[in-house]
């Protein structure tokens, strides 16, 4: 695990971080990780994010006619 250490940190900020963590039942540093994880991280996924742009422009039918001939067996020759 990487660490970071964060200098000039304002008093006020360090006090407010310590009571926010209280608040939630945390440490002050597991609450100081899970603001950074929560500020990087994607809000919803690649594929919720592709749904949500389709839905957005109206979305399209896609139609997939079935092939239903037998299936070939592979040859390996």
């Amino acid at each position: 695990m990487s660490s970071v250490t964060v200098r000039n940190l304002p008093e006020a900020t360090h006090r407010a971080l310590k009571l926010r963590a209280a608040q939630h039942g945390r440490s002050t540093e597991a609450e100081i990780r899970l603001i950074l994880e929560n500020a990087v991280a994607p809000k919803i996924g690649i594929g919720s994010a592709l749904v949500a742009i389709g839905q957005q422009l109206g979305g399209i039918e896609l139609e997939f006619p079935r092939d239903k001939r037998p299936v070939e067996p592979a040859s390996f020759e």
